[in-house]
Protein backbone atom coordinates (compact mmCIF):
# COMPACT_ATOMS: atom_id res chain seq x y z
CA UNK A 1 0.00 0.00 0.00
CA UNK A 2 1.41 3.60 -0.84
CA UNK A 3 0.51 6.58 1.23
CA UNK A 4 -2.50 7.26 -0.52
CA UNK A 5 -3.94 4.36 0.34
CA UNK A 6 -2.79 4.20 3.94
CA UNK A 7 -4.57 8.02 4.36
CA UNK A 8 -7.63 6.53 2.63
CA UNK A 9 -7.74 4.08 4.72
CA UNK A 10 -7.83 5.72 7.91
CA UNK A 11 -10.14 8.31 6.58
CA UNK A 12 -13.07 5.60 6.32
CA UNK A 13 -11.99 3.97 9.58
CA UNK A 14 -10.83 6.69 12.06
CA UNK A 15 -11.07 4.43 15.00
CA UNK A 16 -8.02 2.42 13.90
CA UNK A 17 -6.50 5.77 13.42
CA UNK A 18 -6.84 6.62 16.99
CA UNK A 19 -6.36 3.74 18.32
CA UNK A 20 -3.15 3.78 15.92
CA UNK A 21 -2.24 7.20 17.36
CA UNK A 22 -2.82 5.54 21.03
CA UNK A 23 -0.52 3.10 20.73
CA UNK A 24 2.36 5.63 19.68
CA UNK A 25 1.31 7.87 22.27
CA UNK A 26 1.94 5.22 25.46
CA UNK A 27 4.92 4.32 23.59
CA UNK A 28 6.21 8.39 23.10
CA UNK A 29 5.01 8.56 26.75
CA UNK A 30 7.57 5.68 27.63
CA UNK A 31 10.61 7.69 26.09
CA UNK A 32 9.37 10.85 27.54
CA UNK A 33 9.56 9.35 31.02
CA UNK A 34 13.04 8.91 30.09
CA UNK A 35 13.71 12.09 29.16
CA UNK A 36 12.42 13.34 32.20
CA UNK A 37 14.37 11.79 34.22
CA UNK A 38 17.02 12.02 31.84
CA UNK A 39 17.75 15.13 30.40
CA UNK A 40 18.45 17.39 33.88
CA UNK A 41 21.05 14.88 35.06
CA UNK A 42 22.61 15.20 31.33
CA UNK A 43 22.42 19.22 31.88
CA UNK A 44 24.14 19.04 35.71
CA UNK A 45 26.49 16.32 33.93
CA UNK A 46 27.51 18.74 31.29
CA UNK A 47 27.59 21.50 33.69
CA UNK A 48 29.88 19.81 36.40
CA UNK A 49 32.49 18.79 33.69
CA UNK A 50 32.60 22.53 32.51
CA UNK A 51 33.00 23.67 35.58
CA UNK A 52 35.41 21.30 36.57
CA UNK A 53 37.24 22.42 33.21
CA UNK A 54 37.14 25.62 33.49
CA UNK A 55 39.08 25.22 37.27
CA UNK A 56 41.69 22.91 35.66
CA UNK A 57 40.56 19.38 37.79
CA UNK A 58 40.71 16.27 36.13
CA UNK A 59 37.73 14.44 34.99
CA UNK A 60 35.36 12.79 37.07
CA UNK A 61 36.17 9.26 37.03
CA UNK A 62 32.55 7.79 36.63
CA UNK A 63 32.25 9.49 33.06
CA UNK A 64 28.75 10.99 33.21
CA UNK A 65 29.22 12.06 29.61
CA UNK A 66 28.06 8.63 28.59
CA UNK A 67 25.03 9.31 29.89
CA UNK A 68 21.93 9.99 27.31
CA UNK A 69 19.04 9.21 26.18
CA UNK A 70 19.48 5.87 24.58
CA UNK A 71 22.56 4.58 26.85
CA UNK A 72 22.68 3.20 29.34
CA UNK A 73 19.61 1.19 28.45
CA UNK A 74 16.70 1.21 31.26
CA UNK A 75 17.29 0.09 34.58
CA UNK A 76 16.35 0.22 37.81
CA UNK A 77 17.26 3.02 39.78
CA UNK A 78 17.92 1.16 42.66
CA UNK A 79 19.45 -1.86 42.08
CA UNK A 80 20.65 -1.00 38.57
CA UNK A 81 19.94 -4.51 37.10
CA UNK A 82 18.62 -3.77 33.43
CA UNK A 83 14.84 -4.34 32.54
CA UNK A 84 13.50 -6.66 30.12
CA UNK A 85 11.32 -5.73 27.35
CA UNK A 86 8.38 -6.90 29.14
CA UNK A 87 9.19 -4.78 32.23
CA UNK A 88 8.86 -1.69 29.61
CA UNK A 89 5.33 -1.85 28.48
CA UNK A 90 3.49 1.09 28.80
CA UNK A 91 1.31 1.52 31.81
CA UNK A 92 0.59 -2.78 31.81
CA UNK A 93 3.84 -3.59 33.02
CA UNK A 94 3.33 -0.97 36.08
CA UNK A 95 -0.11 -2.92 36.83
CA UNK A 96 1.45 -6.49 36.27
CA UNK A 97 4.29 -5.55 38.53
CA UNK A 98 1.82 -4.01 41.10
CA UNK A 99 4.29 -0.28 40.58
CA UNK A 100 7.54 -2.03 42.00
CA UNK A 101 11.00 -3.78 40.24
CA UNK A 102 11.01 -7.02 39.43
CA UNK A 103 14.12 -7.94 40.78
CA UNK A 104 14.40 -5.93 44.05
CA UNK A 105 11.22 -4.96 44.56
CA UNK A 106 11.53 -1.34 45.31
CA UNK A 107 8.88 0.90 44.39
CA UNK A 108 8.27 2.38 41.12
CA UNK A 109 6.92 6.24 41.01
CA UNK A 110 3.00 6.13 39.71
CA UNK A 111 4.68 9.11 37.57
CA UNK A 112 5.71 6.88 34.64
CA UNK A 113 2.42 4.93 34.03
CA UNK A 114 0.39 8.97 34.88
CA UNK A 115 2.91 10.31 32.22
CA UNK A 116 2.07 7.61 29.75
CA UNK A 117 -1.74 7.95 29.87
CA UNK A 118 -1.50 11.96 30.08
CA UNK A 119 0.20 11.31 26.82
CA UNK A 120 -2.39 8.68 25.31
CA UNK A 121 -5.17 10.87 26.65
CA UNK A 122 -4.18 14.26 25.42
CA UNK A 123 -2.80 12.41 21.92
CA UNK A 124 -6.03 10.97 21.05
CA UNK A 125 -8.14 14.09 22.09
CA UNK A 126 -5.81 15.95 19.41
CA UNK A 127 -6.12 12.95 16.37
CA UNK A 128 -9.99 13.30 17.03
CA UNK A 129 -9.70 17.11 17.40
CA UNK A 130 -7.92 17.74 14.09
CA UNK A 131 -8.25 14.73 12.64
CA UNK A 132 -6.06 12.98 9.71
CA UNK A 133 -4.39 16.12 8.92
CA UNK A 134 -0.86 17.77 9.33
CA UNK A 135 -2.32 19.70 11.95
CA UNK A 136 -2.13 16.66 13.84
CA UNK A 137 1.59 15.87 13.36
CA UNK A 138 2.22 19.20 14.76
CA UNK A 139 -0.05 19.50 17.28
CA UNK A 140 1.38 15.78 18.96
CA UNK A 141 4.67 17.24 18.85
CA UNK A 142 3.76 19.83 20.59
CA UNK A 143 1.82 18.03 23.26
CA UNK A 144 4.81 15.58 24.02
CA UNK A 145 7.59 18.10 24.28
CA UNK A 146 4.82 20.41 26.45
CA UNK A 147 4.47 17.45 28.71
CA UNK A 148 8.37 16.54 29.07
CA UNK A 149 8.32 20.11 30.08
CA UNK A 150 6.03 20.50 32.33
CA UNK A 151 7.36 17.29 34.59
CA UNK A 152 11.22 18.69 33.91
CA UNK A 153 10.08 22.28 35.50
CA UNK A 154 8.41 20.40 38.14
CA UNK A 155 11.21 18.49 39.40
CA UNK A 156 13.88 20.82 38.58
CA UNK A 157 12.95 24.46 37.86
CA UNK A 158 14.74 24.09 34.60
CA UNK A 159 13.19 24.54 31.05
CA UNK A 160 15.80 22.78 28.79
CA UNK A 161 16.99 24.51 25.59
CA UNK A 162 17.42 21.49 23.62
CA UNK A 163 13.16 20.81 24.47
CA UNK A 164 12.51 24.83 24.44
CA UNK A 165 14.76 25.94 21.14
CA UNK A 166 13.28 22.79 19.51
CA UNK A 167 9.92 23.43 20.46
CA UNK A 168 10.71 26.88 18.55
CA UNK A 169 12.34 25.63 15.25
CA UNK A 170 9.48 23.23 14.93
CA UNK A 171 6.42 25.93 15.24
CA UNK A 172 8.66 28.19 12.70
CA UNK A 173 9.20 25.14 10.43
CA UNK A 174 5.42 24.61 10.50
CA UNK A 175 4.62 27.29 8.91
CA UNK A 176 6.18 26.84 6.00
CA UNK A 177 2.79 24.60 5.23
CA UNK A 178 1.32 26.82 7.24
CA UNK A 179 -0.09 25.11 9.76
CA UNK A 180 -1.57 26.86 12.57
CA UNK A 181 0.61 30.73 12.00
CA UNK A 182 1.34 32.76 8.77
CA UNK A 183 5.61 33.01 8.99
CA UNK A 184 4.98 36.51 9.53
CA UNK A 185 2.73 35.74 12.76
CA UNK A 186 5.12 33.18 13.90
CA UNK A 187 8.61 35.16 13.81
CA UNK A 188 6.58 38.70 15.36
CA UNK A 189 5.29 35.80 17.99
CA UNK A 190 8.62 34.47 18.88
CA UNK A 191 10.30 37.81 19.31
CA UNK A 192 7.43 39.30 20.97
CA UNK A 193 7.53 36.21 23.41
CA UNK A 194 11.03 36.57 24.09
CA UNK A 195 10.77 40.47 24.81
CA UNK A 196 7.56 40.38 27.01
CA UNK A 197 9.05 38.23 29.46
CA UNK A 198 12.74 39.48 29.24
CA UNK A 199 11.28 43.18 29.73
CA UNK A 200 8.74 42.12 32.81
CA UNK A 201 12.04 40.51 34.26
CA UNK A 202 13.99 43.73 33.57
CA UNK A 203 12.08 45.69 35.41
CA UNK A 204 11.40 43.16 38.40
CA UNK A 205 15.06 43.16 38.79
CA UNK A 206 15.14 47.16 38.95
CA UNK A 207 12.86 47.55 41.09
CA UNK A 208 13.03 44.21 43.53
CA UNK A 209 17.05 43.46 43.13
CA UNK A 210 15.72 39.95 42.61
CA UNK A 211 15.45 37.43 39.88
CA UNK A 212 11.91 36.66 39.13
CA UNK A 213 11.70 34.51 36.25
CA UNK A 214 14.47 32.45 34.69
CA UNK A 215 15.42 32.61 30.65
CA UNK A 216 13.96 29.18 29.68
CA UNK A 217 10.93 30.98 30.52
CA UNK A 218 11.54 33.47 27.79
CA UNK A 219 12.52 31.00 24.99
CA UNK A 220 9.62 28.72 26.25
CA UNK A 221 7.24 31.94 25.29
CA UNK A 222 8.97 32.27 22.35
CA UNK A 223 8.58 28.85 21.31
CA UNK A 224 4.95 29.17 21.76
CA UNK A 225 4.56 32.56 20.10
CA UNK A 226 6.40 30.73 16.84
CA UNK A 227 4.01 27.72 17.12
CA UNK A 228 0.24 30.07 17.67
CA UNK A 229 1.49 32.97 16.51
CA UNK A 230 1.72 36.56 17.97
CA UNK A 231 -2.08 37.35 18.35
CA UNK A 232 -2.40 34.40 21.09
CA UNK A 233 0.21 35.43 23.29
CA UNK A 234 -2.28 37.74 25.28
CA UNK A 235 -4.35 34.97 25.48
CA UNK A 236 -1.71 32.58 26.56
CA UNK A 237 -0.13 35.10 28.95
CA UNK A 238 -3.49 35.55 30.94
CA UNK A 239 -4.62 31.88 30.88
CA UNK A 240 -1.34 30.48 32.42
CA UNK A 241 -1.17 33.43 34.58
CA UNK A 242 -5.13 32.61 36.36
CA UNK A 243 -3.97 28.97 36.03
CA UNK A 244 -0.59 29.47 38.18
CA UNK A 245 -2.15 32.05 41.06
CA UNK A 246 -4.98 29.03 41.34
CA UNK A 247 -2.67 26.45 41.68
CA UNK A 248 -0.14 28.34 43.39
CA UNK A 249 -3.08 29.30 46.04
CA UNK A 250 -3.73 25.71 46.45
CA UNK A 251 -0.44 24.87 47.26
CA UNK A 252 0.04 27.18 49.82
CA UNK A 253 -3.38 26.35 51.22
CA UNK A 254 -3.25 22.91 51.01
CA UNK A 255 0.83 22.26 51.46
CA UNK A 256 1.39 25.28 54.09
CA UNK A 257 4.11 26.57 51.25
CA UNK A 258 5.97 29.61 51.64
CA UNK A 259 4.92 32.64 49.69
CA UNK A 260 8.98 32.83 49.14
CA UNK A 261 9.02 29.32 47.77
CA UNK A 262 9.66 29.43 43.88
CA UNK A 263 6.83 28.13 41.61
CA UNK A 264 8.02 27.18 37.58
CA UNK A 265 5.67 28.87 35.55
CA UNK A 266 7.06 26.57 32.73
CA UNK A 267 3.73 23.95 33.62
CA UNK A 268 0.90 26.93 33.45
CA UNK A 269 2.85 27.95 30.17
CA UNK A 270 2.43 24.39 28.71
CA UNK A 271 -1.11 23.85 30.11
CA UNK A 272 -1.97 27.75 28.81
CA UNK A 273 -0.32 27.19 24.79
CA UNK A 274 -2.02 23.52 24.58
CA UNK A 275 -5.62 25.04 25.42
CA UNK A 276 -4.39 27.76 23.27
CA UNK A 277 -3.23 24.92 20.20
CA UNK A 278 -7.14 23.67 20.55
CA UNK A 279 -9.20 26.28 21.13
CA UNK A 280 -7.48 29.50 20.67
CA UNK A 281 -9.66 31.19 18.18
CA UNK A 282 -12.46 30.69 20.19
CA UNK A 283 -10.80 32.48 23.59
CA UNK A 284 -9.72 35.26 21.51
CA UNK A 285 -13.53 36.03 20.06
CA UNK A 286 -14.85 35.67 23.70
CA UNK A 287 -11.83 38.13 24.71
CA UNK A 288 -12.49 40.31 22.46
CA UNK A 289 -16.45 40.38 23.07
CA UNK A 290 -15.30 41.00 27.07
CA UNK A 291 -13.53 44.04 25.67
CA UNK A 292 -16.17 45.26 23.84
CA UNK A 293 -18.75 44.55 26.43
CA UNK A 294 -16.55 46.42 29.21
Amino acid sequence: MDMISYLSFFSERPDVFLLLVAALALLIGSFLNVMIYRIPLMMKNAWNQECREYLGLKPLTDDPEHLNLWMPFSHCTQCKKRLKPWHNIPVISYLVLKGRCAFCHARISARYPMVELLSCIASVYIAAHFGLTLKTVFALIFTWISIALIFIDLDHHLLPDSLTLGLLWTGLFATLFPVFASSHDAIIGAIAGYLIFAGVQALFHLATGKVGMGQGDYKYLAALGAFLGWQQLPALILLASVTGLIFGLVQIGVRHQFKSVPLPFGPYLAIAGWVCLICGTEILHLLSRLYFYF
